[in-house]
């Protein structure tokens, strides 16, 4: 039985899946860095800033989570199953993702960043002169 409110849930998957993707983002600049890339500083620019925009929502839903008293623990992770405790009002959930759920969720919020990033950058005129 979920003890979680939906807004609860929502806020501590939210801040769970940003995690994963802040995780993902640094391994993606380490690749790029030590990687065969002629021209590295587009990349790595993009995902600074994508970093940058994700750990700032995350340090946003941390202070409302701290003062809702909501929390999110890593128990286990398997090959098909990653499971995690949820807390909040003294009340406890354990909630297990699908790995393959986990890796989609991430890929969104990383599209959900990429476009962030690129739609709100203003872009200058092409030269072509």
């Amino acid at each position: 039985m979920p003890y979680l409110n939906e807004e609860e849930g929502r806020m501590a998957s939210r801040f769970l899946f940003l995690s994963m993707t802040i995780v993902v983002l640094e391994q993606d600049i380490r690749s790029i860095e030590n990687g065969p890339y002629k021209i590295k500083e587009p990349y790595l620019e993009l995902l600074r800033r994508m970093i940058h925009q994700a750990r700032t929502e995350r340090r946003e839903l941390r202070k409302t989570m701290d003062q809702k008293k909501i929390d999110v623990v890593f128990i286990e992770k398997n090959d098909t199953f990653s499971t995690y405790l949820f807390l909040a009002r003294g009340y406890e959930e354990q909630r297990r993702y699908f790995n393959p759920a986990v890796r989609k969720k991430v890929e969104n919020i990383l599209n959900e960043l990429m476009y962030d990033i690129t739609t709100s950058v203003t872009k200058p005129a092409p030269d072509f002169a």
